[in-house]
């Protein structure tokens, strides 16, 4: 890969990941797993570190996702909640340990720990009373979550040693997989939609306004952290106080005093996890001994100290039943696979991004070809590779189309570079996407403006860019499906709002390729 074709690669993955991680820390929702956003972010991580030029504040990889709730009074963490680094093989734990050790130069031992796929929550105790629990949020940043919290009986109302002054503690809410079946199983003879997976429950029970909706359902948490309030020598030390004060803890965590140790405990885990009563997607590795870890420092948005190992992907084959070609806000034409759905990791997987013509080229995918899928981490639809043995006799060679399938203009291919994109900077997909990022949560934030009304307002003629929101009035919204005269005026009241807004906001809704918020707001 080229510097150039790095750079772009980078900023289709800048762009993808921000977009998911909004949707799951801010809307409680998802559109891909987990592990897809896992491997999205490795392969960006990858790409940085090859490439490091490239690297900028504002990448997914240099913070933590999310924002607080509005509906939710926020909550200001006195020491941030870090996001961990991933590590997928036994090799990249040994590249972390080296690299810690150019840092601090001494022996180490681990402690390793079960990752539990839950929410984190940080719990305030005063004095021995819980006064406070708060979302994980931006890591900066979270929501008061307390009401719903004081719902969950694995979390003590009171420590169980008196303590004086303040503590607090960091862990996982989550739900255990029969209890998950056996809501679902009721929520179906209701009628009503089912859940996607545990963690989606426990994010949404404790963001509900009304406690009673969060004792309603069977949640459990386990603290792995005490980040205030003791003054502790080891990872092994803090797992027995917190059990002291009152909290159940992962099982089966334990000192590893060599990696050699840890890639055995992997494999008895990898066996092990699916039969375990909650979902588990990793291990967490720490260095055993705090004040070493604290010296190792932070890198980026990470604690150098600890990593995540997720576990090994899962893959299964299905069939290509289509290549369809998406145009996108910048007017990129991205081919994606349309496959025959197949479970796999619990998950139903339909389509893979196919990325560029050279990577169609390089793979050999055709239609009709039977394709192995792989989902890192436990959930990603990616095409690892043709199983051209099985290939029909009609299986049919994609090429990019020269017309835009949109519009129909003439579609061209950067100069060295491996992206196809449309001519027609007024192609309807293009307009689309640039005001729905105009108007997004980072631009101009005007509530009660979804994709769909942006994409009736342009059907309609009302609109051709973002800035004819402007001249928008109740008359030319009353007649329009959806539209009611109170619905109108509050759209047109909350657009009025934002006449005028902070520069760095109008700089992101520009949509200037490669600038994000911290870009702007330097």
């Amino acid at each position: 890969m080229t510097k150039k074709e790095a750079k772009q690669r980078v900023t289709q993955l800048r762009e993808e990941i921000q977009h998911h991680r909004y949707l799951y820390h801010v809307k409680d929702t998802q559109e891909i797993s987990d592990g897809a956003l896992d491997s999205l972010k490795n392969e960006l991580e990858e790409l940085e570190r090859t490439y490091p030029e490239l690297l900028t504040p504002d990448s997914p990889t240099q913070r933590v996702g999310g924002e607080p709730l509005a509906e939710f009074s926020q909550v200001r963490h006195r020491t941030r909640m870090l996001s961990l680094q991933d590590a997928f093989s036994v090799e990249e734990l040994a590249n972390w340990e080296t690299r810690n050790k150019k840092v601090v130069p001494q022996d180490y031992d681990y402690f390793i720990e079960l990752k539990i796929d839950g929410v984190a929550v940080a719990l305030h105790y005063e004095d021995g009373i819980l006064t406070r629990a708060a979302t994980r949020g931006d890591g900066t940043v979270g929501e008061d979550v307390t009401h719903t919290i004081k719902t969950i009986d694995a979390i003590p109302l009171k420590l169980r040693q008196a303590v004086k002054g303040r503590v607090e503690i960091r862990g996982e809410v989550y739900m255990r997989k029969k209890e998950f079946d056996a809501l679902n199983k009721h929520r179906e003879k209701q009628g009503e939609k089912v859940y996607a997976n545990p963690r989606n429950v426990a994010a949404g029970s404790i963001r509900q306004l009304n406690p009673s909706e969060a004792a309603a359902r069977p949640l459990r948490f386990f603290a792995w952290e005490v980040t205030e309030g003791f003054s502790l020598k080891t990872r092994a030390e803090e797992y027995e106080l917190l059990q002291e004060l009152g909290f159940p803890v992962p099982p089966d965590a334990e000192r590893i005093r060599t990696l050699k140790e840890l890639a055995k405990r992997i494999d008895a885990e990898e066996d092990r996890r699916l039969k375990r009563e909650f979902l588990v997607d990793g291990l967490v590795v720490k260095v055993n001994d705090l004040a070493l870890s604290e010296r190792l420092g932070i890198v980026g948005k990470a604690p150098r100290g600890s990593i995540a190992f997720k576990f090994a992907a899962e893959e299964a084959t299905t069939v290509v039943e289509d290549i369809v070609v998406q145009v996108g806000r910048t007017g990129a034409l991205t081919p994606v696979a349309h496959l025959t759905p197949v479970q796999v990791a619990g998950t139903t997987v339909s389509r893979a991004t196919l990325h560029n013509a050279d990577e169609i080229a390089r793979k050999d995918v055709r239609i009709g070809d039977t394709v192995i899928i792989h989902k890192a981490g436990d959930i990603i639809p990616e095409i690892v590779q043709v199983l051209s043995s099985l290939r029909p006799k009609k299986a049919k060679k994609f090429t990019m189309p020269k017309k835009c399938p949109m519009c129909g203009s003439k579609v061209v291919r950067e100069e060295d570079g491996a992206v196809h994109h449309c001519s027609n900077k007024k192609c309807f997909p293009i307009q689309r996407e640039q005001i729905i990022h105009a108007v997004g949560r980072q631009g101009f934030d005007i509530e009660g403006l979804g994709d769909k009304i942006i994409e009736q307002l342009l059907q309609e003629g009302l609109i051709k860019n973002a800035a004819d929101l402007w001249d928008l009035t109740e008359g030319d919204l009353t007649p329009l499906e959806r539209f009611a005269e109170k619905s109108a005026a509050n759209l047109v009241a909350e657009i009025q709002k934002k006449v005028k807004i902070d520069l760095h906001r109008f700089i992101v809704a520009l949509g200037v390729p490669n600038v994000g918020t911290v870009t702007a707001q330097d």
